[in-house]
């Protein structure tokens, strides 16, 4: 019996990222790349999150074997992100504004070339098929 894939890690529930996005829902220039001179809450938030500030990301190294898949299409970040277990969509399915502010770390730290991903505790949450058993076992005694 295969287990259902685990679910999609979501950007916007990473600290500080929700708070950014709305920033820049509200004054279009906050997504711009030039914005992070202006705006320091988004090197801060990329620091805490990765351990990288995008300065830092930009001036990584990258491997031979490197695709360069920052610098591709968002629709293409989107999908290639989604393959690697992590959703950069809002609540409405539409590509986060601020992912380009965090893309190149997120890339480096999902690659293990440099930075760190966030911590994230496992699941308590029993399997869906723990849970069915446990029902059955019950329904079993009653008719005991």
């Amino acid at each position: 019996m295969s287990s259902p894939p685990a679910p999609l890690r979501r950007l916007i529930d990473l600290p500080g990222v929700r708070d950014l996005e709305f920033r820049a829902v509200m004054k279009r220039d906050f997504a711009e790349p030039e914005a992070r001179t202006e705006f320091p809450d988004i090197d801060a938030c990329s620091l805490a999150i990765f351990g990288l500030t995008a300065d830092e990301a930009d001036e990584t190294p990258r491997p031979d074997s490197w695709d360069h898949i920052e610098g591709k299409a968002t629709s293409v970040q989107v999908a290639a992100f989604e393959d690697a277990g992590w959703d950069v969509t809002d609540d409405k399915r539409r590509p986060l504004r601020v992912l380009g502010h965090f893309s190149t770390q997120l890339w480096l730290a999902l690659r293990g070339v440099a930075g760190t991903l966030p911590f994230q505790a496992e699941s308590t949450e029993p399997e869906q098929w723990v849970t069915k058993l446990a029902a059955e076992a019950k329904r079993f005694r009653k008719r005991i």
